[in-house]
């Protein structure tokens, strides 16, 4: 592989990021205030997602219960990408589809908070997560790109729409990471103060 190439990688990856900062800096601050409030009330965070999606959705619940930046004590997060029993389980019994609504019917409670990540947001097990959720009267953060596929008719008004101004996979799932960081860091700073 060429060097020129490689760099080619990190300018478009900035460039993506870049022109995220305008679009997404007020729907991540909002959904601070959301996943904040959630939290202060004694309420919790489930995330769920397909591969690089599923894992942002553990590295988002890791970075809650243990720490981000700063240490502070744990706060209530699950990912529901991580228990291969129960997924294996609720794909084999019902369908693949289900394997996320389920969980959310059996954890979700009135005031968590789902964190929906989909690349594309037109994923069906995301989706039926979402609509379990909104029966749950839970607020959905749904983090997307591609405009945002399917999942721009499914949510409320009172959902929170992270989407990505990019087609590209890579380009997405690398703002979705930072999107991710900028929402542990705001959760901290609002417990913690800003340092």
């Amino acid at each position: 592989m060429s060097v020129e190439r490689i760099q080619q990688h990190f300018r478009d990856s900035a460039a993506a990021k870049l022109e995220a900062l305008e679009t997404l800096s007020m729907p991540i601050a909002v959904a601070v205030d959301t996943m904040f409030a959630a939290l202060a009330n004694g309420n919790k965070i489930l995330a769920c997602g397909n591969g690089g999606s599923a894992a942002d959705a553990q590295r988002f619940a890791s970075e809650l219960i243990g720490r981000f930046e700063r240490e502070r004590p744990g706060l209530p997060a699950i990912a529901l990408t991580t228990d291969s029993s129960i997924l294996t389980a609720l794909g084999d019994d019902y369908a693949f589809d289900e394997i996320y609504s389920k969980q959310v019917r059996a954890l979700g409670h009135t005031g968590d908070v789902l964190l929906a990540l989909s690349t594309t947001g037109n994923s069906a097990n995301v989706l039926a997560a979402v609509a379990e959720a909104h029966e749950r009267e839970m607020v959905v953060i749904a983090l997307t790109g591609h405009g945002g596929g399917k999942m721009n008719e499914t949510l409320t008004d009172m959902d929170i729409h992270i989407s990505v101004p990019s087609e590209r996979l890579a380009r997405i799932q690398e703002v979705h990471m930072l999107t991710i960081h900028c929402l542990c860091d705001g959760i901290d700073a609002m417990l913690l103060g800003e340092d």
